[in-house]
């Protein structure tokens, strides 16, 4: 106990110090370490695809997200523990920015005894912290997850999307988005209130720098309006208004939800966009969320006194919605077959009822669909999953 204390009163030590706020994160990964009192710690981010886990020392070897036990933790967001070839014991703990999976972190230990598993769960706390308030400005850490170069659209669009996974208590929405190095148009937004989860999947016309802008102005629209309080019908009109004023020659596609978190009743507008799918009881329900479509963002510039339709559902606990770009229902195999709205919902159903938690179902869905597909896309694939677990008191 007494060394544990020890261990506690140094890291205390170490957060008081201004200095130390400067550190590159290696230097501050190997100081917290020792203020803690951990023989060692290693860091691993997972790549932009999340197949890999990539140290952030050069001295080790990235690891296979499917095919480790630094994965496996990654995977199931669980504690896993194995001999270390270098003797002792290795303890993998995820490394978590709320419901947002960054990596893994690698404590060695002699022996991995009650406080020195508390102070390397301590210590991946800290670094996610540290993790989320850098990667933004060091371009260190985005080198480090890429494994090729990204072309222009996809470089403006990624630095407009959220984290992947959000979530409390009562709701997470999780994401995903490929071809990772080559999108067009498609993007997604999620966000929190406390009394709300809003969230958006859009689809911009063609597949190029052009589309690209479209989708961002539209983001950036649908979040400024959003952030002022504008309800459903007028954060749609906000984001036809800046494409007619932008960008008139361009539209876009997309789903806008509002899920209220303390009843479960999900408002909606569908602006040219496929259909979201309901996952109730573990069965897709294809028409629960099926009306007339509205004309895509941009195009009622064209359309006088057109008024935007809103839709109305009450979800039960436990209900998965999902919001998809025609890029996942229209991905083929080599072999020319389409994935397809059934296939795709009978995965999620599979994972889901094996208990798989919901940013992991998307991660391999996604992969699913590139590998079947000869890891090419023939459009962007966007796949935005919310659930709703309980009614927030």
């Amino acid at each position: 106990m007494a060394a544990a204390e020890d261990g506690d009163g140094r890291l205390e030590e170490y957060l008081a110090d201004p200095a130390n706020g400067a550190l590159d994160l290696t230097t501050a990964v190997a100081r917290c370490t020792e203020a803690l009192g951990l023989q060692h710690s290693a860091v691993y981010l997972a790549d932009i695809q999340q197949r890999r886990l990539v140290p952030l020392a050069d001295a080790a070897s990235p690891l296979l997200v499917d095919d480790s036990l630094a994965g496996w933790t990654y995977r199931t967001q669980s504690l896993r523990v194995e001999e270390s070839e270098s003797g002792g014991m290795t303890a993998w703990v995820p490394l978590m920015d709320g419901a947002e999976r960054l990596g893994v972190l690698a404590v060695h230990s002699a022996s991995l005894t009650p406080a020195v598993l508390r102070r390397g769960k301590t210590l991946a706390a800290l670094l996610a912290m540290m993790i989320t308030s850098t990667r933004a400005y060091q371009d260190s850490f985005v080198r480090l997850t890429r494994t090729e170069p990204m072309r222009l659209p996809a470089e403006m669009l990624r630095a407009f999307l959220p984290p992947r996974t959000i979530g409390t208590a009562h709701v997470v929405s999780t994401a995903v988005l490929e071809p990772a190095y080559e999108l067009g148009g498609d993007a997604f937004d999620h966000s929190l209130t406390e009394t709300t989860l809003h969230a958006t999947v859009l689809d911009a016309m063609g597949h190029n720098l052009a589309s690209g802008l479209t989708t961002a102005v539209s983001l950036a629209a649908s979040r400024n309006a959003r952030r002022a309080g504008a309800d459903l019908p007028d954060l749609v009109q906000s984001v036809d208004d800046a494409l007619a004023q932008w960008l008139p020659d361009q539209f876009c596609t997309g789903v806008l939800a509002q899920l209220d978190l303390a009843s479960g009743v999900l408002r909606w507008c569908n602006c040219g966009h496929p259909t979201p799918l309901l996952i109730r009881d573990m069965r897709p329900d294809v028409d629960a969320m099926r009306r007339e479509p509205e004309p895509p963002m941009g195009l009622p510039s064209r359309l006088a006194g057109l008024k935007r339709r809103t839709h109305e559902i009450a979800l039960k606990p436990g209900d998965r919605v999902l919001m998809y770009s025609d890029g996942v229902t229209e991905a083929r195999a080599v072999d020319g077959v389409e994935f397809g709205l059934a296939q795709f919902a009978d995965y999620i159903i599979r994972a889901t009822a094996a208990g798989e938690l919901a940013p992991e179902t998307l991660r391999r869905l996604i992969h699913s669909i590139l590998d079947s597909s000869g890891s090419r896309l023939r459009d962007d694939a966007t796949i935005l999953m919310f659930e709703w677990s309980s009614p927030a008191r």
